[in-house]
């Protein structure tokens, strides 16, 4: 069978996750194997946080679970892209649609993302 190669990135490997619907890029996030066998067996998509060095479930603090409706893997087989159903609209931590919702614009970036809560309401 086919896996993660989690040797390349010292035990790490990117996951772009992506929108199942729209296509939009949501987020990108790093996966070992612990997570990746997690996201496989529980349907959600679960990431390796290097902050805080521990497992990570998506949404487990805001509700805002990813549940997996599709898994690709790229040509080198150490990148990973999820799909996925996003619950609540928002994946970033800081209320918006998408993490990417900074755009370059001359020399500065602007905000152009859609913001759908707030999270000092739900980071309490």
């Amino acid at each position: 069978m086919i896996e993660p190669d989690f040797s390349k990135g010292n035990g790490l490997v990117p996951a772009i996750v992506q929108d199942i619907e729209t296509k939009e890029v949501l987020m990108m996030a790093y996966m070992n194997r612990q997570s990746w066998e997690a996201t496989l067996k529980t349907g959600k998509a679960t990431y390796w946080s290097r902050s805080r060095k521990q497992l990570w479930l998506k949404g487990e603090s805001s509700g805002r679970f990813q549940l997996i409706k599709d898994i690709f893997i790229d040509c080198d087989n150490d990148v990973i892209l999820l799909q996925v159903e996003q619950l609540g609209g928002a994946a970033c931590h800081t209320g918006y649609r998408s993490c990417f919702y900074r755009k370059l614009s001359g020399k500065d970036f602007v905000e152009v993302g859609e913001k759908i809560f707030s999270p000092e309401d739900v980071y309490k």
